[in-house]
């Protein structure tokens, strides 16, 4: 029987966000999978994040505590899921497994990822409107949202056209809302968005 794990080399994350490093292979029906342990290097050290054998998952890194899993019902799928990653996250992952086959001896295999933590600007942000168009009647009520992807968190700022080229700020916080509209609410508005 033929076992290869595979994944990539290398993965970047996005800071604050969450990443998944990939590692899987093709089951093969004599072999049993006994242990899966992802370790790392990076600059606080190194060791054991994550271990998985007969008993269920055991998190061995404190500073990885309820932030890695791996999937559950994948027979073959032994990724790791990394929520919020810290720019210390970044290093060099190794993803372990061993199997029994069926005269009781013990194959393993590794593959290694270097994981980067990138920071990504604010993108340009796109305003959603609750209607197309917008034209609507007085007392009625509507919305503006403002949607911008980069790293987390991001800020937005919303504003309105004055005269001359002023702009009046009015809100911050990605939503805009009317509860009830009147004529003077009429006018061009737009939102700002930045991160760190």
């Amino acid at each position: 029987a033929f076992l290869e794990l595979s994944g990539p080399s290398e993965i970047k994350g996005v800071w604050k966000d969450s990443v998944t490093l990939p590692c899987a292979y093709v089951p093969v029906e004599d072999l049993v999978q006994q242990t899966l342990t992802w370790t790392v290097v990076h600059d606080k050290g190194s060791g054991a994040i994550i271990r998985r054998d007969d008993s269920g998952d055991q998190i061995l890194l404190s500073e990885y505590r309820d932030r890695v899993s791996i999937p559950k019902d994948a027979p073959g799928n032994v990724s790791l899921l990394i929520l919020s990653l810290e720019i210390s996250d970044k290093g060099t992952y190794t993803c372990q497994v061993t199997w029994r086959d069926s005269n009781n001896s013990l194959i393993a295999k590794e593959i290694t990822i270097s994981l980067e933590v990138v920071k990504v600007a604010a993108t340009k942000p796109i305003i959603r409107a609750a209607e197309p168009g917008l034209t609507l009647p007085a007392g009625a009520s509507t919305s503006l949202r403002c949607e911008a992807g980069g790293s987390p968190p991001i800020s937005y700022r919303w504003f309105r056209r004055g005269p001359a080229g002023t702009a009046e700020l009015l809100s911050s916080g990605a939503e805009l809302a009317w509860p009830s509209l009147r004529p003077s609410d009429s006018g061009t508005y737009f939102c700002e968005a930045h991160n760190r």
